[in-house]
Formats: C-alpha cells, structure tokens, sequence
C-alpha cells in the first residue's frame, strides 16, 4: 500500500491510501496554513504511511490542529500517534464527541467545538458544523473552509473502488449502492434536513473520506443524495 498526496484546493491536500482488502480508499486532508490541521487521522497501522505522505508537504511537528468528524478507528484511531509527533497539536472535536470519548482517549486536553464555532488558520477559516447521527454517531460533524469553499463531509457519498483523486462525476449513484448493501448511514427525522442544511453552503469542492474529492456540482449532490435517503425512508 502507498500514501498519494493530491492538492485538491489552494493549500488543501488530499492523502489517500487504498485498501484492497476493504475495497476503500481511506482519506485524509491536510490544511496547510500558519496552524496547520489535519482532518482524519487515519487508522493506527496506517500512521507511518500517512506520516510519511504528509512530510513531504510540512513538517509533522508544526501541526496546530488535529480534527476529524466523528469517533471511529478511520477518523481518529491515531490521534495520539499525531499528538507525539506534534508537540503543539490540539484534538478539535465537537462538543459532544469531546464529552463522550475524547477526554478519556486524548492523550492531552482537546478543544471542544460548538457548532459554528471558527479556527482561524491564518489565511483560512475552518468552521465546524455539528451533524448528530450523519452520517453516523451522535458526535457527527463536518468542516467547512470558506476562504476556498471546500466542505470536508467525512463519510457522506461513500463508495468502493480506488478512484481519480479529484472527479467530476457522478457521487451519487455509486454512494446509494453503497449504502443499499452496507445500511452504514443512521436514519432518522434530522437526516434529510441536515443534508440539505450542507447543501445551502457555497462549495465548490466536497473533500470525500472514501471517495474522490468532488469539483461538480457539489449542492445538487447533496440536494440529491438527501432525496435519495428520504425516499429509502419512505
């Protein structure tokens, strides 16, 4: 297995890794500014692939921040292997994930998020959106940069294969049949309305943890795969 590191946006940099056994790719993203962050950690038996992909854009030390959208292996399984090697990291989650889990399992005090809460970066702004239960646990969030638009959607439009790194088509079709066969997207009343809550924000890239970082039409996408959810509901 190998690490890729694609620039999807200004200073936005996708580091991916494929596992055949999974048939995923698994994504991280590193905002690199003057606090740099990390959204994703990656697995734990992946950090010396992701670590070694993500010196070859800053120094791991200089991370500021360490993020992810909710509290599973995939997310955060290493944020403790990161919290070593960057001396002045900080776990940002939110407010509930911090509550439940990452007081006990951070190895230093994390930073709890409210939503809408803003990391200044620098020259960009990462502002946390609280998603309970979407796609997953009732700690779910999302991030969104504004200065270049991009909405980093954790496991929204999940899909097998290893893919482009940055695509324009279709996200839709391929998340749904991957949704028919795994069932992994809690339902429930707050899960087409938070979808199409995502959908009235500016995007105009959809950085994807298991799928391509997608540069279409990234409202319609969400505006789409909310309907079809409501009609699996239905």
């Amino acid at each position: 297995m190998k690490t890729e590191v694609v620039e999807i946006a200004p200073n936005i940099f996708r580091l991916s890794t494929f596992i055949p056994d999974a048939g995923l790719t698994f994504n991280q993203f590193l905002v690199n500014d003057e606090e740099p962050l990390l959204f994703h950690t990656g697995m734990k038996a992946l950090f010396p692939l992701v670590h070694a992909a993500l010196s070859t854009v800053i120094d791991a030390k200089k991370l500021r921040w360490v993020t992810f959208g909710h509290y599973e292996a995939d997310e955060c399984g290493a944020m403790n292997d990161w919290l070593a090697v960057a001396p002045q990291a900080t776990v940002a989650h939110g407010a509930i994930g911090v509550m439940t889990s990452i007081n006990d399992q951070a190895d230093r005090a994390p930073r709890p998020l409210q939503d809408g809460d803003v990391l200044d970066l620098g020259s960009k702004r990462i502002r946390y959106i609280a998603t309970p239960h979407v796609p997953h646990g009732w700690d779910a969030g999302v991030l969104y940069e504004e200065t270049t638009r991009t909405l980093f959607a954790g496991d929204l439009f999940t899909q097998f294969g290893d893919g482009e790194a940055i695509s324009e088509a279709d996200i839709v079709g391929p998340a749904l049949e991957t949704e028919d066969r795994f069932h992994a997207t809690a339902m429930t009343p707050a899960t087409v309305p938070t979808i199409r809550r995502l959908a009235e924000l500016p995007i105009e890239t959809l950085a994807l943890m298991h799928a391509p970082a997608y540069r279409g039409e990234p409202a319609r996408a969400l505006r789409d795969l909310a309907a079809g959810y409501l009609a699996r509901m239905r």
